[in-house]
């Protein structure tokens, strides 16, 4: 089944946004506001992609029938490439499959152990109460490092999450705690097998070089990769254009099909207007996921 046939034709005639979250993962707003948001954005196709979970799509569904915007059922998977933790986001994914369902539930474990030990990191500078706090904002939402940011925020040990992700969270920090997520081509095969297209998230936010950068673009697409973020939230045009060239380059030896272009704004929260939703578009001359 074609992408395309999974949503009325009609709603690519507005915005489309591939990539956002709620607060079924580390999102701000719940999925009903979401698609509210959405919806006074100009958004007429949206995926809702948390982070290692499907749980907020059943009430996305039903905000996007109230509100005229159609939803697809996404997800955004934690995934290793070597010693990397890269993201790669499954569109159009049937939420009751046995290979998403046990994908989902692997991630859930690494993801609990993890912020056990993130917390056991914070204890030791003296920071008491941080798993409690964290899984307190999270909710019923999965836990993840900026529920831990938000804490340290609302705690009073840190003046913003960012100033958390520099002095704590982020790589090489005291609480930087690395997790052996599946692989890649594992990661790949789950959503395929699970009825969806394989879309690897913001290239250019790994820090990679052009080198590096072309043998990930070259494994995904080895790995049976269908797309790529060509445009992720609002980003630099020259790097946009590299990447580009790096897709053509990459289609044109592959010699197979092609990996097409996705975009999203990988929207968490109000007050980013560069990553707010709908604020991209995909250039008139590539092959979009949906084609």
């Amino acid at each position: 089944m074609k992408l395309k046939a999974l949503f009325p034709s009609t709603a690519l005639e507005g915005r489309v946004d591939l990539h956002c979250h709620s607060t079924a993962s580390d999102g701000i707003l719940n999925p009903t506001d979401l698609v509210s948001r959405a919806k006074s954005q100009g958004v007429t196709l949206l995926a809702l992609t948390d982070h290692d979970t499907v749980a907020g799509v059943g009430e996305a569904r039903a905000a996007g029938a109230a509100h005229g915007v159609s939803i697809l059922a996404g997800i955004e998977f934690s995934a290793c490439w070597g010693r990397r933790t890269i993201h790669i986001v499954g569109l159009g994914v049937d939420t009751a499959s046995a290979a998403l369902c046990d994908a989902v539930a692997l991630r859930d474990r690494l993801r609990q152990d993890r912020s056990v030990r993130i917390a056991d990191c914070l204890e030791k500078r003296g920071f008491a109460g941080a798993l409690a706090g964290a899984r307190a904002l999270a909710g019923d939402g999965v836990l993840g490092r900026p529920h831990f940011a938000r804490w340290l925020v609302e705690a009073g040990h840190v003046e913003d999450t960012a100033r958390a992700f520099k002095r704590f969270l982020g790589a090489g920090k005291a609480a930087d705690v690395k997790v052996a997520w599946p692989s890649l081509a594992d990661t790949v095969a789950a959503i395929r097998a699970a009825g969806g297209r394989a879309v690897l998230a913001h290239p250019l936010k790994y820090g990679l070089t052009r080198t590096r950068l072309r043998l990930l673009l070259d494994d995904f697409h080895s790995a049976g990769g269908d797309a790529v973020e060509l445009l992720c939230g609002r980003q630099n045009p020259v790097q946009t254009r590299e990447l580009r060239q790096l897709l053509d380059t990459v289609n044109a030896a592959s010699g197979a099909t092609a990996l097409r272009c996705s975009l999203g704004s990988d929207f968490h929260q109000p007050g980013q207007p560069w990553r707010e939703l709908g604020c991209v578009h995909l250039p008139a001359d590539v092959v979009p996921v949906w084609a």
